[in-house]
């Protein structure tokens, strides 16, 4: 075979291969769907050609679409939830609505990753006839396009030709739906020129129709939460930039400060208002002693997002608390990059070492790694023997981070510690300094709620009741002072000390 030829052919195989390749991609990416927890949902994700977002709620709410949100359109379907309500739901819908980045990157990545796999998919599918050109053969080939004349050939070509149409069916169709009856209008034409609508909602679209008619008052109630959240934690994450001239404390350059977060209880409004709170500190570690959740529930997994998406840049560490009910909480963030403590002593980014364990309480059973049945005090004890076993070693832990504060009782008996981090009662306590048998000193300390909750209840618009975050401030491996910040009820600051502690 010529030269000439030889490129006419590879340019021929090369252009089959990239149109099979682009179609079965293009095709695969189209009809393919994925199921995530988003907004408290069980959630189907499809792509569309459209540049539109839609989300279809149900048969009891509307459906509504974002228009032009990116150059590849996508439709959620929401599926299961917990929720005792209609009013709960739509008003967890509006909360969420008003820090909506988590859930837009969790699209926003699962679109990606779809495409991803369709792409490779189609590069396989693409380097088939490549591959069934080689391994032909020129002889077998010249056969074949030989045969391509016969009457045999005749009926294999017009099979082929015939087989996509027969897996495409485009003479069946589907009925007409209800859905199909209802039409899009937006927000401002919904609720009339007599209610005054927040900017940048007035253009989303709804779908209207005989059943949803009647679910004007709930997506206008809807707005109402979302308008008040998103402007109360707005407010309090930029406020919190100027807490340096409260007497919020800078570090020194060989200093290394940590948040302190518990509690959250499922409000996402808090979250970047702690990691302003940090920004304006100098932080770059968090670490949270639990209690993310109510009920740790899979359907909670948006506030393990929100919680993700504000410190994804920073160290993280964490605990579950007794709300965290279960493996789900601590397995999603640790699949997220977060370090879930264990019971085993590890490296912190101050320099010093880290040791914690979930809530013996979260299960239900009590654990220590793989071992179940143990109570609360059996766990401290346990915690107690891994810090004086690394103490021993010559690793002093510098932190214990527990959800309850009283966990860490026993290692402070003893010694083995220089500060205790907890929470769970939802008010703050300490610093308590604490002689051990040793006569060294080890201090406990426990944080408020983040996410002002009252009792497991911490989803609003506002916190419920005073919200807690705590700076904790290292040198040289082990922890020199802790300071609070507080965003009370009506969005004023209250900014404590900074209190030395000097373990030894």
């Amino acid at each position: 075979m010529s030269l000439p030829r030889r490129l006419l052919v590879a340019a021929a195989l090369a252009g089959v291969s990239l149109l099979l390749g682009t179609a079965v991609a293009v095709s695969l990416f189209l009809n393919s769907t994925r199921t995530v927890v988003l907004v408290g949902h069980d959630t189907v994700v499809r792509p569309t050609l459209a540049r539109d977002a839609v989300v279809e709620t149900g048969p009891l709410l509307p459906d509504f679409r974002f228009r032009d949100v990116a150059p590849v359109g996508v439709t959620l379907t929401l599926g299961k939830t917990e929720v005792g309500s209609i009013e709960e739901l739509v008003e967890r819908y509006a909360l969420i609505a008003g820090d909506p980045t988590a859930p837009i990157d969790k699209v926003r990545d699962v679109v990606v990753d779809m495409a991803v796999s369709a792409a490779l998919r189609g590069l396989a599918v693409g380097l088939v006839p490549v591959a069934f050109y080689l391994l032909l053969g020129q002889h077998r080939r010249g056969e074949l396009f030989r045969g391509v004349g016969t009457r045999e050939g005749v009926v294999a070509l017009g099979l082929l030709l015939v087989l996509p149409v027969l897996v495409w069916q485009p003479w069946h169709s589907d009925e007409e739906t209800q859905e199909e009856q209802g039409s899009w209008q937006t927000l401002a034409e919904l609720a009339g020129p007599d209610v005054v609508l927040p900017a940048e909602v007035r253009g989303i679209e709804v779908r209207t129709g005989p059943v949803t008619t009647q679910s004007k008052r709930l997506v206008l109630s809807a707005i109402d939460t979302y308008d008040k959240s998103k402007a109360f934690y707005t407010a309090a994450a930029d406020g919190a930039a100027g807490l340096v001239a409260q007497g919020l404390r800078v570090p020194a350059d060989d200093e290394t400060v940590a948040v302190l977060v518990s509690d959250r209880h499922d409000n996402i409004g808090m979250d970047r208002v702690a990691r302003a709170i940090g920004d304006a500190a100098g932080a770059t570690v968090v670490l949270d002693a639990g209690d993310d959740t109510s009920t740790g529930q899979p359907w909670e997994a948006f506030s393990l997002d929100s919680l993700q998406g504000a410190f994804a840049d920073w160290e993280r560490f964490g605990v579950a608390g007794n709300h965290d009910h279960g493996p789900f909480v601590s397995g999603y963030l640790a699949d997220q990059g977060w370090t879930m403590l264990d019971g085993e002593v590890v490296d912190a980014p101050w320099g010093g070492t880290l040791l914690g364990v979930d809530d013996p309480r979260s299960s239900g059973l009590g654990s220590w790694r793989d071992e179940s049945g143990l109570s609360f005090t059996e766990v401290g004890d346990r915690l107690a023997d891994a810090a004086c076993a690394a103490a021993a070693d010559g690793e002093r832990v510098s932190t214990v981070l527990v959800h309850d504060a009283n966990l860490g009782r026993e290692v402070l008996a003893r010694g083995c510690v220089d500060l205790v981090l907890g929470g769970h009662t939802h008010v703050q306590a300490g610093p308590t300094a604490v002689t051990g048998e040793d006569g060294s000193t080890g201090y406990s300390w426990t944080n408020g709620t983040t996410g002002g909750a009252a009792y497991a209840i911490a989803l609003g618009s506002k916190p419920r009741r005073d919200a807690d975050v705590t700076l904790v401030t290292y040198a040289e491996g082990r922890p020199t002072g802790l300071q609070w910040v507080r965003l009370r009820t009506d969005g004023s600051w209250l900014v404590g000390d900074w209190s030395p502690v000097e373990p030894g």
